[in-house]
């Protein structure tokens, strides 16, 4: 049997839709670890020298081949990684 590892940045408001619609495409289990902060292109916007920027929380879900592409899709999907700039980002890596 093979599997893949799914791994997703979202913003972490969306951590618990994006876990239900993970598990409703048929995924059985995720670690979740919160507080990951990322660095873009151009540094985020400070006030004071605290960072404006939310948290984000990386899901790491390992599912089999064949499920892989579909839960990657759902979880895109639920994040909305296509309509909202930021929203987030998911791959997969063989394992």
């Amino acid at each position: 049997m093979k599997f893949k590892l799914i791994m997703a940045l979202v913003n972490e408001q969306d951590t618990d839709s994006i876990l239900k619609a993970a598990r409703e495409a048929g995924c059985t289990g995720a670690t979740v670890i919160t507080s990951a902060r990322g660095e873009g292109l151009e540094p985020e916007k400070t006030f004071f020298g605290l960072d404006l920027a939310g948290q984000r929380d990386l899901l790491m879900f390992i599912v089999v081949e064949q499920l892989a592409r579909d839960i990657l899709e759902t979880i895109a999907k639920a994040g909305k990684f296509d309509q909202k700039s930021g929203a987030g980002i998911a791959f997969q890596i063989a394992i």
